[in-house]
């Protein structure tokens, strides 16, 4: 039997038989690995990257799920490996603002839903789109959450029967996993990671409604926390490359001439 029908199967054993008068409520698809994302060039490739951003730097912020990814809130976008959602529902205005106002971030602003590739299979496919708005770094996330009904975890997709649950710890987890990019290169600057937690009562959960609230509501709590560690990795990449002096490149990478360049700009010799 696939894995999917077997959650679907502990799911509806974990609640009392509502003989078929219960709601139900579907649990969101999953979230997206950021090696899936990041890993679209061969390993010798990585390698070879450098990081080109300038700085200040514009960010271009993008969310990306499994592909074909619902919840009650918001849908993803696009038939490719994965899918980008361009609706805030988790975000803050405050998270988003702690973003921008970091020290060297010239602006950061959402991906737009009309620069959503139909079909993204790779992370190039979303370092064009933030090229065409001329971003310097790409900041892509993810948000996996998972569902526990005393201990007992509740896969992706799954279905769990409403107003006949026993009295006993429900719990709602969610992560928030990103990865700084340079737009230019493809250059994996770092990534970031935070999670949050909420806890019920499983008999509270007698409506849809309220178990989606709790998911809302770890996830955003878990996007609050992903900003601070977003803030602490941004710090760690302002002071390993922001403050570096121009390198110099010329065509056969070969040392340029040792002249004065001003600050912010790169030499280029031909």
């Amino acid at each position: 039997m696939p894995s999917r029908y077997l959650n679907i199967v502990a799911a509806l054993a974990v609640g009392l038989a509502g003989y078929g008068c219960g709601e139900h409520y579907v649990t969101p698809s999953a979230g997206v690995s950021m090696a899936a994302v990041v890993a679209d060039e061969a390993i010798a490739d990585y390698y070879a990257r450098e990081p080109e951003s300038q700085f200040p730097a514009h960010v271009v912020v993008v969310r990306v799920q499994d592909r074909g990814y619902v919840s009650q809130t918001v849908h993803g976008v696009g038939e490719g490996r994965f899918s980008v959602v361009t609706t805030r529902d988790i975000e803050s205005d405050e998270a988003l603002e702690s973003i921008r106002s970091l020290p060297m971030v010239a602006g950061a602003a959402p991906l737009g839903r009309l620069l959503v590739p139909h079909a993204a299979d790779s992370l190039r496919d979303l370092r064009t789109p933030a090229a065409l708005l001329r971003a310097d770094m790409l900041l892509v996330y993810s948000v996996d959450t998972t569902f526990t009904i005393d201990g007992r975890s509740i896969g992706p997709l799954s279905v769990i029967s409403l107003g006949f649950l026993p009295d006993r710890e429900a719990r709602v987890t969610a992560t928030v996993a990103g990865a700084l990019v340079d737009v230019r290169s493809g250059f994996v600057y770092g990534t970031a990671e935070a999670t949050a937690v909420e806890e019920q009562w499983a008999s509270a959960w007698s409506s849809g409604s309220v178990v989606d609230a709790a998911r809302v509501e770890a996830e955003r709590r878990a996007f609050d926390d992903f900003a601070d560690e977003f803030g602490l990795l941004w710090r760690g990449v302002v002071n390993a490359h922001a403050m570096r002096p121009p390198q110099a490149i010329s065509r056969d990478n070969g040392p340029a001439e040792d002249t004065e360049v001003p600050a912010g700009y790169y030499r280029v010799t031909f």
